[in-house]
């Protein structure tokens, strides 16, 4: 059951039976009874819910007894307190993106990365703030941007990664050598004690006797201070002397030069208490920074070279090895940096960053880094990078590492549990060789990058962990746990212990100080409530019965509507999250635009996937992805295809939805307006004929509100409005006959193109509701001198239709019977080579998607590969030299153009702005947004309505509305459009009609 407060509507439809109904474990049900009596925020006790929050970015999976999303720090505070009056354990959360089990327990889950994430102190003189646990990384270095000043434990996660889990988690980042981990970055927190005291942990140099603190951080602290003193030999023999360690909790910091108690908790994983508030030190924002980018024909000669290469003072030293690299390659977010920045076919880079306040120093020191690398025998091998989008961009790749190597297909995957560990630099090539070596004694490879300035490179055998991967960990873990204590490394380095290293803290440790830990352990937590399970008393790494993929784990049986054979079926698709969370992003991209107005587990990328998988394996019950859960999981989401591009791990939402709505679909019909909605192009002639009737629906008082009680549609929102003078065929006078086409005799693909012929796919959006467009592409298209036909079905079955409506409504057998007629008409001018053009995003761009899955290969052909959108055409033309379109300046010089998410997702958007740009002296400001709401029929329903407007408003409309009145608004999207227009009162436009425009002003 979830109970919930009051709250802001999310969009559930109403009408929607709760699944939540379902009773809670009879013996939490006092728990969740007490936390929904005096908890303000979200309270959640469903199956669904719990098993979302079963996973982090690791290979476990244990089910949560609850789940507390507090809206404030006291709601936090109660519900723990709650919770250990129970006796129930307590696990804090952030972006819940650990990679070694942290924030994974048969616990409490305490998430705050929802409601706690505001900076509540800020002072730019003492470089200080003081910010709540679920502060995400990247928002506090905006914020900080402005004054100069950044937080620098930069870790790859920072889009996502929350300060209190960082802080959990002792984070590093790429830039340690420079900066320090996070201890040596926090300055003291505000935390509560599963026994309800609350202290502010911070320096305890002075003497506790003599101080004014409350009694019991006195005894804290003369505790600590005790402990320190006795066990510093031992504490000195034992700890490594490498910058990056991590693992246990962090004794060394007991004494001077720290002799800070906010550094014990620093790492400790949420098993001593859980962080209010954290103080942390700042550092000035890098003026300068220029990256040098070293090729090495051998994995080994890079690591040997590092130690050189520190030498120089950078900042930074990041690895990417071969694997890396050829799958960045693959990956369309990445494919264009990659080829920017890296020349043939190098077997590892390192990342070189020189930063400081003189550009001219740093582009001296990159300089040297070529003198070095030409001296030590690799002249030519460096390709300096000085401006810096393209440092960010090539940055951004590395950051996606581990991601980028999880979106390998099948069952094997690289797994995290030695990733980690750190040696001294002279030790880093033999190290990296020998345990290469172990892995090949292993019948596996592993995948290398990460911080080589430190030792600490991440590594991930490739295992099957449903087979014989549990074995052969352990048997790796063993031999490499042998090889760091050999070069006196660290064995956690980075990421912390949590379920996968916490059992080899004691090799390391030795029996006395992994003694101290349990003892510091009972001095903060007497009842080993505190996350139970991590750094002290920790089960064996290759339990079974803990990982995601248990024993005797199946999915069930599901007879498929789409193509899922490139990832080996449905379930396998779905598994391809590794819940890493990068859609948990807010700052740059589409994905995922529910979950940025939400901000619930439920309504993001990785909830979405973890629902499905969930429901595959029968872990929701019987119904599978037919179920409830996956309905109201799969609701919210707009089928945006932000994540098919920008999921490193290459997760396509949208077009697992399609397949989710079909198997619903199967057991339960659709509504009328359901059908109304798929079935659009089948009556839109008939509607179009009567069209100042059906639009009477928004002039008369009354009619809005009845199709809303009636069909669902929004009262709020107006529908598109029909057009009388819709576009016929017969308008475009040169049409030929199918008979001149088939006698054109042009064989090779893209002779069309070459040849002056294009044929036009007039979508049911443009022909009914604005006809201005496809008039204003024909006009530009016969201007640049084509020849312009338009596809017309060959049989009595009404007007041709890409299937978009229908495929929306989980119709996948009516949409493959539209595409299958579409197909048919356009095979003609295709295997003549006639470029198909489009105008509407989601329609066209269906030929490269849904087509290739609902079509076999041998039927859809090359239709894909040739199938463009209007401004990807003329585009590709005018950079070829061969379109002069001679357009003449608008009485506008300023164009803001929103993106179709589509377009995104596809990566046409630069096409749509260099097209813009061949109209003179107009600038183009592109809107950074995610998706603006409408989403096709999603912002027309009622239970929607609230949903999409804040979408529209997190950006779009704000933007739109502080734009001047002579600014040019454009936009591709019909949707898209109509959103600009009902939220913002402002017409946008097509690019068609900008351009048709400038020619206007020639005269023609």
């Amino acid at each position: 059951m979830a109970t919930r407060r009051p709250r802001a509507d999310t969009g559930r439809d109403a009408r929607t039976a709760r699944h939540d109904a379902v009773p809670i474990p009879s013996r939490y049900a006092e728990l969740a009874q007490r936390l929904a009596r005096a908890v303000d925020g979200d309270i959640a006790f469903d199956a669904a819910a719990r098993g979302r929050y079963a996973t982090d970015a690791s290979i476990y999976q244990i089910e949560p007894i609850g789940v507390v999303v507090p809206r404030t720090e006291e709601a936090a505070r109660s519900a723990v307190e709650i919770a250990y009056q129970c006796g129930v354990p307590v696990l804090p959360r952030g972006a819940g993106t650990s990679q070694c089990g942290q924030t994974v327990g048969a616990a409490l889950v305490i998430d705050d990365s929802k409601y706690l994430n505001e900076v509540l102190r800020f002072d730019a003189e003492q470089r200080v703030a003081v910010v709540q646990p679920g502060m995400v990384l990247d928002q506090l270095n905006a914020f900080l941007r402005p004054h100069g000043l950044w937080f620098p434990v930069d870790v790859s996660t920072s889009a996502q990664a929350t300060i209190g889990g960082m802080a959990g988690n002792n984070s590093c980042g790429s830039r340690s050598i420079a900066y320090g981990n996070m201890v040596h970055n926090v300055l003291a927190i505000d935390a509560m004690l599963g026994t309800g005291e609350r202290y502010c942990f911070g320096p305890i140099a002075e003497d506790p006797t003599a101080s004014a603190w409350p009694s019991g951080y006195r005894d804290l602290a003369r505790f600590l201070r005790a402990l320190y003193e006795r066990e510093k030999d031992e504490i000195a023999a034992r700890f490594p002397s490498v910058l990056r360690r991590v693992a246990g909790y962090n004794l060394d910091h007991l004494g001077p030069p720290h002799a800070n108690a906010a550094h014990l908790l620093v790492g400790s994983e949420g098993t001593l208490a859980y962080f209010e508030r954290l103080h942390l030190k700042l550092s000035p924002l890098p003026r300068n920074r220029v990256l040098g980018v070293c090729h090495f024909p051998r994995f080994y000669t890079a690591m040997d070279w590092t130690q050189h290469i520190v030498e120089l003072g950078p900042v930074a030293v990041e690895l990417v090895d071969r694997t890396m690299i050829g799958l960045a390659r693959e990956n369309a977010a990445f494919r264009a940096v990659v080829e920017r920045s890296i020349r043939g076919d190098p077997d590892a880079i390192l990342l070189v960053e020189f930063a400081g306040e003189d550009q001219a120093e740093q582009v001296r020191r990159l300089q040297r880094l070529g003198e070095l690398m030409a001296d030590l025998g690799l002249p030519g091998s460096v390709v300096p990078i000085t401006e810096e989008r393209a440092q960010k961009e090539l940055w951004e790749v590395r950051k996606a590492g581990l991601n980028i190597m999880m979106s390998m297909k099948g069952d094997g995957k690289p797994v995290s549990f030695i990733e980690d560990c750190a040696v001294p630099l002279e030790h880093l090539a033999e190290y990296t060789e020998r345990l290469t070596q172990v892995f090949a004694k292993h019948g596996t490879r592993g995948t290398w990058y990460a911080h080589a300035s430190v030792g600490t490179l991440h590594v991930r055998p490739i295992l099957d962990m449903r087979r014989d991967g549990a074995a052969k960990m352990r048997s790796i873990a063993e031999e490499a746990c042998a090889l760091v204590k050999q070069y006196k490394g660290a064995y956690s380095g980075e990421h912390g212990d949590g379920l996968v290293r916490s059992e080899w803290i004691a090799p390391f440790f030795g029996p006395r100080l992994t003694s101290v830990l349990g003892e510091i352990k009972q001095r903060f937590d007497p009842r080993a409530l505190m996350n139970p399970g991590k750094i002290v008393d920790p089960p064996r790494q290759d339990d079974r019965s803990l990982f995601r993929f248990k024993p005797g784990y199946r999915t069930v049986a599901l007879k498929a509507a789409l193509d899922w054979s490139p990832w080996g079926g449905y379930d396998k698709a779905v598994e391809m999250c590794n819940n890493n969370g990068h859609c948990r992003k807010f700052d740059a991209g589409t994905m995922c635009p529910s979950y940025r107005v939400t901000r619930d587990e439920q309504h993001l990328t990785r909830g979405r996937a973890n629902t499905l998988r969930l429901a595959l394996s029968g872990q929701l019950g019987a119904a599978g992805i037919a179920s409830q859960e996956v309905r109201e999981a799969l609701d919210l989401c707009v089928s945006c295809k932000g994540c098919k591009r920008e999921c490193p791990t290459g997760v396509d939402m949208a077009r697992m939805k399609l397949e989710a709505t079909y198997q619903w679909r199967l057991q339960h019909a659709p509504s009328m307006r359901e059908r109304l909605i798929g079935a659009l192009p089948r009556y839109a002639p008939w509607a179009a004929r009567v069209a100042p009737l059906l639009n009477l629906r928004d002039r008369i008082p009354g009619l809005a509100a009845a199709s809303e009680r009636l069909l669902g549609f929004s009262a709020r929102r107006k529908l598109p409005q029909w057009r009388r003078d819709r576009y016929r065929d017969q308008e475009l006078t040169r049409q030929p006959v199918l008979a001149e086409i088939l006698g054109a005799g042009r064989e090779q693909p893209g002779a069309g193109a070459a040849h002056r012929e294009v044929v036009l796919l007039v979508d049911t959006f443009n022909r009914y509701f604005e006809p201005e467009n496809v008039r204003c592409a024909i006009g530009v298209l016969q201007h640049a001198g084509y020849r312009v036909h338009l596809a017309r079905a060959l049989d009595a079955a009404g007007p041709l239709c890409c299937g978009r409506t229908y495929l929306a409504q989980g119709m996948l057998e009516a949409a493959r019977a539209q595409l299958r007629r579409l197909l048919a008409a356009l095979a003609p001018y295709v295997e003549r080579g006639i470029p198909v053009i489009g105008l509407e995003p989601s329609c066209l761009l269906s030929l490269r998607d849904e087509l290739l899955a609902l079509v076999p290969a041998r039927e859809s052909g090359v239709f894909s590969l040739d199938a463009y959108l209007f401004e990807e055409f003329l585009d590709a033309q005018a950079q070829s030299g061969r379109i002069e379109l001679a357009l003449k300046p608008l009485p506008q010089r300023h164009a803001l153009l929103h993106g179709h998410c589509h377009q995104k997702a596809f990566d046409v958007m630069a096409s749509v702005e260099r097209v813009l740009r061949l109209v003179p002296e107009l600038e183009i400001e592109p809107v950074t947004s995610s998706c603006c709401g409408m989403a096709g029929a999603f912002g027309y329903e009622a239970e929607h309505y609230d949903i999409s407007m804040r979408m529209a408003e997190a950006s779009l409309l704000p933007r739109v509305r502080a734009a001047g009145p002579d600014t040019l608004l454009v936009a591709d999207g019909t949707s898209c459009r109509q959103q600009i227009r009902d939220g913002a009162g402002r017409e946008a436009v097509h690019v068609a009609r900008v351009l048709h425009a400038a020619l206007q002003h020639t005269g023609n």
